[in-house]
Parts: structure tokens; C-alpha cells; sequence
């Protein structure tokens, strides 16, 4: 604490650090968002450092537009949120600050210090870790140096200082950055086993940054995937959706299962993916995602994952069916059978549950064109999204494409039009039996007439 305040006070850098000028990098303060730009002044001119840091560098560095501006600092949160408006500190496993500014939150964070270094780095909690090393609180605070050792990849511990226009550079980021490689920082069985998630990012930012990871970084992941047990459900699931929702999916799936990630992930997923039908299902439903992300286009999570997993409920669906179930019954149970597998190991929310259910439900419906049954369809809340479900399944050659182009063609015809195109009825109709009832005496009289 005393020598990071003197190393301030006499200006001295960090020892570790190599401090890049604008002219080698081309990264000016004027590419920050107003309220990061806006965090790092204010906490400057109370005497703190401020620092952008982590993905918001690295994609500026790349060309990419970032989605977010996350802040470093040598403040602690209790000293952060008095000098803004609207904060609010979160977090139990290390505590940050969360800062409004106009429609945008910036993610203030107090420089890390190393696990076990609680005296030294002067941080206000402990490091505590369970048996697997993973690290399950961490409010130990240090100095920037150790803040850039506790981060996951060495292109996302790149500092950048809006005040000199520097990027501070302790492992090789700009270096790595430019030869489009992914390496962790410091020993990678260590750093998995502190978090097990740090294998699933760097899957995930190989495929969506288009760069090849270290053989190094890329060895123990095979290993150590058991590792992903530990991980709660919930935050895996989030993980999960950041993969899928990158708009690179079809190449971060491809990473899982070279890598050996795959399993215990999205269960059954190789058995979906060896079926040729399911995986050109599979395949398109990933393909589609992509690009209504890549064309920033809204993304339903729920279809994702109802496209991912609907090859598993179909082939339980027709099992029980052989076993002489309904169909509809067997579809429901079908249904609970799969989600209750996934939801073991993905916390999939009841929301996103519910409205899968809806949308598989919906497709034996579809086989119906005749009497008002295709109108109280049509009606629907979820018939868009179920009829989108429809035409994957048609593109795939898993239903015949003429059904849905007569989906397709009835939902934008009229409403005479559409009675003209209903099916004719031509199931064998169930002849209702008379219900017997008791057979009067004749010698029962009339009931009288009313006068």
C-alpha cells in the first residue's frame, strides 16, 4: 500500500510495464464512450488512476466497435461510488462498482492484488478457494502490476490511460494481438483450476476474434474439463449464452468439441450432432443465429436452444410413441425428460423453458389444415416463432416443404382466402356412441303437460 502510494506520487510507472505512445498503436482517448471517458476524469482529478481495460481495449485495437467500457483503478469501491450520482457496488466474490451515465453503465473495478497476498496488497477481505483451487471470493485489492497477473488472457490486460494516450502492456498483449494468438497469463492448469469458465472463454474469443490458441493455453483444456462441474449451473448457463449469442456459434461449438469441452455442456450434444438430419438442423439453426446477431437483428435465447435440443425430444417423443403412448402425452413427457437433463447442468430460466415447451408443442399442430383448427393457431402468441421453428425444420428435409409453404401462404392471405385453401377433412370420423339410459316401464304415465 505504502509503495504503490509513493511509486504515485513520484509518477513512476509500474515495474513490469512497457508503456506504449499513440503513434505505435493508432488508439486515441477520443474512441472512448462519453461515460467511460467521463469515469476515468473524475476519478483522475480526485487523485486516483484510471485505466480502460480488458475486451473494450482489445477490440478498439482490433477495429471492433465495444459493447462496453469497463474501468481499473487503484480507488477502492467505498471511495468510487461518493464521486458519481448513480453507482452502486456489487458483487460478493470481488466487489465493483457499477456507474450510470446517461443510458450507459461503466464497470469500475479496484486494482486486483494476488490470492494469499491479503497484508501485502492491504485488501480489505480474503481469498478463499474450495478443493479444486477455484477461486469462491477474492476482495483481496494490489497494485496494477498484480491487477494484469490475475487477468485471464494476455490481450485482455491491456491498459489504456485517456490521459497520456498509452497502452500499458505487461505480458505481451500487443504483441499477441497482432499475431492473432490467445495465451494465458501465467501457468494454464493453475489459472483453469482458479476458474474453470476461462476454458469455455477462450473458445469462445478464439472463434469470435478469429485467433489461434497457444498450444500451451490449449493443452490441459481436455483435462481439465471435469473441472466445469464445479461451475454453478447459473453462471455456466450465462457463459453458455454469451457462446451462442456471439454471433459466432457455429465456430464456437466447433472449438468445444476439438478441444474436449463439449460434454457435460449441452448434453447429448453429439449424439444430436452425429445424426445427419439433426445436425444440418442443428447446423442452420446455428447459421441463422449468426447472422441475426452479425446483422444485429433480435435473437430469441429460447429458439436457440429449442432448435439445439429439439432432435432430443423428437427421438424420445417417437420412443415412447413405438411404446404404445399418445402422442401428445408422449410429446409432454418427452419434453420434461430432455429439460430435466439440461437443466442439471445449464440453469435454463422457467422463462426461456416455458416458451421452448410452446414452440415444440406447436409443431404436431401444424399438421392440421382443416376447420378452425389452423385459425386458433394462427392466433397464437408464439405462432411466429413457432412457424420460424417450422420452415428450419422444412429447410433441414425434416418435414415436407410444401407444408410450410402453405403455412407461409396462409398467414398473409385474407380471410376468404383462407377458408378457400383449408384441407379437406378426410380422417375417418369417430362415431359417437348414444348413451343408454334407463328404459321406462310402459306402464309409467306421461309426464303431464304443461297448462
Amino acid at each position: 500500500m505504502i509503495k504503490r502510494f509513493i511509486r504515485r506520487v513520484l509518477g513512476l510507472g509500474e515495474a513490469g510495464a512497457v508503456r506504449v505512445p499513440r503513434a505505435k498503436h493508432g488508439l486515441g482517448r477520443d474512441s472512448l464512450s462519453p461515460a467511460a471517458a467521463k469515469v476515468c476524469a473524475v476519478l483522475r482529478e480526485r487523485g486516483f488512476s484510471a485505466y480502460v481495460v480488458g475486451g473494450a481495449v482489445r477490440d478498439l485495437l482490433l477495429g471492433i466497435e465495444p459493447k462496453d467500457f469497463d474501468v481499473a483503478t487503484d480507488a477502492r469501491p467505498e471511495e468510487i461510488k461518493p464521486l458519481f450520482r448513480r453507482a452502486l457496488i456489487i458483487g460478493r466474490r470481488f466487489r465493483l462498482v457499477h456507474v450510470m451515465i446517461g443510458g450507459e453503465t461503466v464497470e469500475v473495478s479496484t486494482f486486483r492484488g494476488e490470492s494469499g497476498e491479503l497484508s501485502a496488497a492491504g485488501g480489505d477481505g480474503a481469498s478463499l478457494q474450495d478443493e479444486h483451487g477455484r477461486v469462491l471470493r477474492d476482495n483481496v485489492f494490489g497494485t496494477q502490476e498484480e491487477d494484469s497477473r490475475r487477468r485471464d488472457f494476455t490481450v485482455n490486460a491491456l491498459y489504456f490511460d485517456p490521459a497520456t494516450e498509452e497502452v500499458v502492456d505487461f505480458h505481451g498483449g500487443l504483441a499477441d494481438l497482432k499475431k492473432r494468438v490467445l495465451r494465458v497469463i501465467g501457468e494454464p492448469q493453475t489459472r483453469y483450476r482458479e476458474d474453470p469458465v476461462r476454458m469455455l472463454r477462450a473458445v469462445r474469443l478464439a472463434a469470435k476474434l478469429g485467433m489461434t490458441i497457444d498450444p500451451a493455453t490449449r493443452e490441459p483444456i481436455r483435462r481439465l474439463g471435469a473441472l466445469m462441474e464445479s461451475v454453478p449451473p447459473a453462471r455456466l448457463f450465462d457463459e453458455m449464452l454469451k457462446l451462442l449469442l456471439s454471433g459466432h456459434a457455429s465456430a464456437c461449438l466447433r472449438q468445444l468439441r476439438d478441444v474436449g469441452l463439449h460434454k457435460g455442456l449441452l448434453p447429448l450434444l453429439d449424439v444430436i450432432l452425429e445424426q445427419p438430419l439433426g445436425e444440418r438442423f442443428v447446423t442452420l439453426a446455428l447459421a441463422q443465429t449468426d447472422q441475426r446477431v452479425l446483422d444485429e437483428r433480435p435473437v430469441s435465447p429460447a429458439f436457440l436452444f429449442a432448435a439445439l435440443l429439439w432432435h432430443e425430444v423428437l427421438a424420445a417423443w417417437r420412443s415412447r410413441e413405438t411404446r404404445g403412448e399418445r402422442s401428445i402425452p408422449a410429446l409432454e413427457a418427452a419434453m420434461d425428460e430432455v429439460l430435466d437433463v439440461q437443466c442439471e447442468k445449464l440453469a435454463i430460466t422457467r422463462k426461456l423453458t416455458a416458451t421452448m415447451r410452446e414452440v415444440w408443442s406447436m409443431q404436431p399442430r401444424f399438421e392440421a389444415r382443416s376447420g378452425a383448427r389452423p385459425f386458433r393457431l394462427i392466433e397464437s402468441p408464439r405462432f411466429r416463432m413457432a412457424y420460424d421453428f417450422l420452415a428450419l425444420r422444412a429447410a433441414s428435409g425434416e418435414v415436407p416443404a410444401e407444408l410450410e409453404a402453405w403455412w407461409r401462404a396462409f398467414q398473409g392471405a385474407d380471410a376468404e382466402s383462407r377458408k378457400a385453401m383449408l384441407v379437406p377433412d378426410t380422417a375417418p370420423r369417430k362415431r359417437r356412441r348414444r348413451r343408454r339410459g334407463k328404459k321406462r316401464p310402459e306402464s309409467a304415465a306421461p309426464a303431464a303437460e304443461p297448462t
